[in-house]
């Protein structure tokens, strides 16, 4: 059992816990930076520990009725698809050096869009609801297939934005829909996208299970610890560290 694996993992928890975001976009730089796997390793590493990480807190959502099934399963018929899609390319032709550019590229720009939207979380609201005066009903089905298409995409080549991506755009497309709902649908849809995509990766020989493993077993404590803390810590300064923190791997992935 690597002891710094553990530790990686209740780090990342706790953060998890306190923000509800982050999972993804520390963990995949960090097994590249700490734990030195290839882009696409990583990637395939960490859609696995978001798979099992989230599922506990889908099926507790599910149970308080705070998933919109609807959109749901709209974000699904887009997203799934997109991650097979994605997988299947990448059979077909092989993880060529192409690919390997195009897996840190997408790495790199998902940490920084991460980060802008964790800074500026109240602004998105406040779009959605002027976007809500000429966004008629009729299209909102169609955007909402479409998004989970970007997502599908995003997530499979990155393992980033099933979250806080996930949770924006959600929320710019139905404004008024409650926060617990939008956690819950948020995280409802990120579940079966990572873990469809983390089966794809797998295929390709993309998961490092050991370690897997050992970050899973540091990850489940610390998200408790994380829940306690919110309590504690004012909100825009784990948001202001989550942001310096994406910002910094985005560009050291990207340079």
């Amino acid at each position: 059992m690597d002891i710094l694996a553990v530790l990686s993992g209740f780090a990342v928890g706790a953060i998890v816990g306190m923000t509800g975001v982050g999972g993804g976009s520390l963990m995949t730089p960090l097994l590249i930076g700490i734990f030195k796997l290839n882009p696409a390793v990583a990637i395939g590493t960490d859609l696995w520990f978001a798979a099992v990480t989230k599922t506990g807190g889908a099926v507790a959502h599910a149970r308080h009725g705070h998933v919109d099934r609807r959109i749901t399963l709209l974000l699904l018929l887009g997203s799934v698809p997109a991650a097979l899609a994605t997988i299947a390319l990448m059979h077909l032709t092989g993880i060529t050096k192409g690919w390997a550019h195009a897996l840190t590229y997408s790495l790199g720009v998902a940490l920084l869009l991460t980060a802008v939207v964790v800074a500026n979380k109240p602004a998105w609201q406040r779009l959605g609801l002027k976007l809500e005066g000429w966004l008629p009903e009729s299209r909102k089905p169609a955007l909402t297939v479409l998004c989970g298409l970007v997502l599908g995409v995003l997530v499979t080549l990155s393992s980033i934005g099933a979250g806080a991506l996930g949770a924006t755009l959600i929320l710019l497309l139905y404004p008024r829909l409650p926060a617990h709902r939008l956690v819950g649908t948020d995280i409802a849809h990120a579940v079966p996208l990572t873990l469809v995509a983390g089966i794809g990766h797998a295929t390709l020989g993309h998961v490092e299970w050991g370690l897997l493993g050992a970050l899973l077993i540091g990850s489940l404590p610390g998200i408790w610890l994380g829940a306690q803390l919110t309590k504690q810590m004012p909100e825009r300064v784990v948001r202001g560290l989550l942001c310096i923190s994406l910002v910094t791997a985005g560009i050291k992935v990207i340079a």
